[in-house]
């Protein structure tokens, strides 16, 4: 088992690799344009997964699938000639979902936005239920003579209990 930094090391080393081969070219008309966009290698470095997106419609991406299915064999003799490992990892790709994940949340976030706006214009017309201010507010005792009659009957009523 390699260590983590190794795995990602040659990751990135074979991510390169093939997309400098793809950039020089495949001789196969069905290969689209494609990037690169990740490589993720088990720890054992035996195999690698090739992450990529292909400009186009869904026929181009399945056109350059056959087309990357057929250049692996051509494709892993390259990265056994550039990297320094004892054994070539297998390749497999497989198509990423970015753009469509990136779609869904942008489609999310706009979404947001709008339930934001309808929020902020409803606040804007709302009116308090109650008062604009909740919170209960202190008696002012000076003003209160009610309070000051209930107090006299209260210290009456303690007077006439301690009498007793």
């Amino acid at each position: 088992m390699a260590d983590p930094a190794r795995a990602r090391k040659m990751a990135d080393r074979i991510q390169v690799i093939i997309a400098k081969r793809l950039e020089r070219g495949v001789r196969d008309p069905r290969m689209g344009f494609v990037t690169i966009t990740d490589v993720q290698v088990t720890g054992d470095l035996q195999h690698a997964t090739v992450f990529y997106t292909v400009y186009g419609t869904d026929e181009e991406r399945a056109d350059t699938a056959a087309a990357l299915a057929a250049a692996t064999g051509m494709l892993r003799s390259e990265v056994g000639r550039n990297i320094t490992a004892r054994l070539t990892p297998s390749l497999q790709f497989q198509l990423d979902a970015i753009p469509e994940n990136a779609a869904l949340i942008e489609g999310l976030l706009k979404e947001a936005r709008e339930r934001d706006t309808a929020t902020t214009e409803q606040a804007s017309t709302a009116e308090y239920a109650g008062d604009a201010d909740p919170y209960v507010k202190p008696r002012d005792l000076s003003d209160d003579e009610d309070l000051d009659e209930d107090l006299d009957k209260a210290g009456a009523a303690v007077e006439a209990d301690e009498a007793r």
